[in-house]
């Protein structure tokens, strides 16, 4: 068969596939709220169902310490590659309730977007992986590589145990290359594939003073107040002029961008106003001197606080010095950097700063590492053929700034690189309310994956054996 037949099988089924993930959206599949417990479990059940429909010889739940997990496997012949696709079934919270225009789980279509929770992060993005598999299998009879798929329960709520899931199923998850579209393209008509993603060190900081909270008539000026002293150590941490931080060995594992790499960058057509217009009306673009936006973002890492707390915030006045305050701090790494020496650098950095009269507690925790696909890996160049083929013009390659973590597990635990081969938009308002999804990506999105996997399993070959 040519090529055209996968196109035309998908033409003729995308208001079946478009149903279909109306269906999946239904599912209230908050992993983080405990009382949805069994609508997560009623969303594993689905993809189960799903992946076997869609041509999935086995499929099965796995059960781990939190949310179920959904396996599935078709494995075609063991002499070709085998691939491995990642996403997650779970969701976000759908708080504040209120900005939504139509409820998060009755999802609605309007200007060609679908509109509900989880639709572009990651059910939309799974359901188009189930409908490639089945485009492929209908339409050629066979896939033309072996391939197993992991869908996750519990990715937005901290994968906290999918490293043990990965642990404990090494062998049945071993594969050439991981792909995972739960990443964005830069526009419409500007596709692009991530090729790394940056890694992630946590701080909590706690500074105390007094036993309890004291009268600041009585006491002001004569003891030591941590509210100021957390915010003498927190200005700290960034040079004000160059917005470098201040950590010292912070930047030593840190690769320099090269002349290619800048030049990549530069390439990518999202300017400083466009780029403020999605991160919600910011007046300014800032960070570290010598980079551009897009370097800070995807190259750069970053000590950001995310949370500050401590004394009294409520109605009023309330004259006291408090007797503690805390602040959370969390590190995006980029590649080479080992988020567990960052994050005893940044917490020797603070505990150092503390002024006199107060004592300071820092509680660490390393994320995950950087992980990065070399531009020019076979696996990345053949989902590359099958983007140009599907959106006509050759993608960009960036680097997201955010994290996976199941990607940094996978590279870590098996060695395996990831292809991130995202469909969502910038303005897909993942996370917040009014998510949505756009109808055309979605197509385009099955296509291209249903292509993808001829041109992987070529690009991946094994060498035949000439004895």
């Amino acid at each position: 068969m040519t090529a055209t037949d996968l196109d035309a099988y998908c033409a003729a089924g995308q208001d079946r596939f478009t149903g279909e993930l109306v269906e999946f959206l239904r599912i209230p599949s908050i992993s983080a709220d405990p009382a949805h417990g069994a609508d997560v479990r009623r969303s594993a059940e689905h993809v189960l169902a799903g992946a076997l429909e869609a041509g999935f010889t086995r499929a099965e739940i796995i059960e781990t310490a939190g949310n179920p997990s959904v396996y599935a496997e078709r494995m075609v012949d063991p002499s070709l590659p085998t691939a491995l696709i990642y996403g997650h079934h779970d969701v976000q919270p759908v708080d504040p309730l209120d900005e939504w225009h139509t409820a998060p789980f009755e999802p609605a279509i309007r200007g060609g977007d679908l509109f509900a929770r989880g639709a572009a992060d990651d059910k939309g993005q799974v359901w188009m992986h189930l409908k490639a598999v089945e485009a492929l299998v209908r339409a050629r009879g066979e896939l033309p590589l072996n391939l197993k798929l992991i869908v996750e329960g519990e990715e937005e709520s901290g994968s906290i145990y999918f490293e043990d899931l990965v642990a404990e199923h090494l062998d049945r998850l071993r594969a050439d290359v991981l792909v995972v579209s739960d990443t964005a393209m830069v526009g419409r008509d500007r596709p692009s594939l991530t090729t790394g993603l940056r890694g992630l060190a946590a701080l909590e900081v706690t500074v105390s003073g007094p036993g309890a909270d004291l009268h600041s008539g009585r006491f002001g000026g004569a003891v030591a107040n941590p509210i100021a002293a957390l915010a003498e150590i927190l200005a700290g941490l960034h040079d004000p002029v160059t917005n470098r931080v201040t950590v010292p060995h912070f930047y030593d594992d840190v690769r320099e961008l090269t002349d290619q790499e800048r030049t990549s960058f530069a390439a990518i057509p999202l300017g400083d106003g466009e780029f403020l217009a999605m991160a919600e009306g910011a007046p300014a673009a800032v960070g570290e001197a010598g980079f551009s936006t897009l370097e800070r973002l995807g190259a750069r890492p970053t000590l950001e606080f995310n949370g500050i707390w401590g004394g009294y915030a409520g109605p009023g006045s309330k004259t006291i010095i408090p007797a503690t305050a805390a602040a959370k701090i969390t590190c995006r790494l980029v590649a080479e950097q080992d988020p567990g020496r960052i994050a005893r650098e940044v917490a020797r950095a603070v505990t150092d700063a503390a002024p006199p009269g107060v004592s300071v507690e820092v509680d660490t925790s390393a994320g995950g590492r950087p992980v990065v696909t070399p531009v020019d890996h076979p696996a990345v160049q053949a989902m590359a053929r099958a983007v140009t083929r599907v959106f006509g013009t050759a993608p960009l390659f960036l680097r997201e700034g955010g994290s996976i973590p199941p990607v940094e597990i996978f590279s870590r635990r098996l060695g395996m690189p990831a292809v991130l081969a995202g469909f969502g938009l910038p303005d897909d308002r993942i996370h917040a309310p009014n998510e949505k999804f756009s109808l055309d990506m979605y197509a385009r999105g099955i296509r291209t994956l249903a292509h993808a996997w001829t041109e992987i399993a070529l690009a991946l070959a094994r060498p035949r054996s000439t004895v």
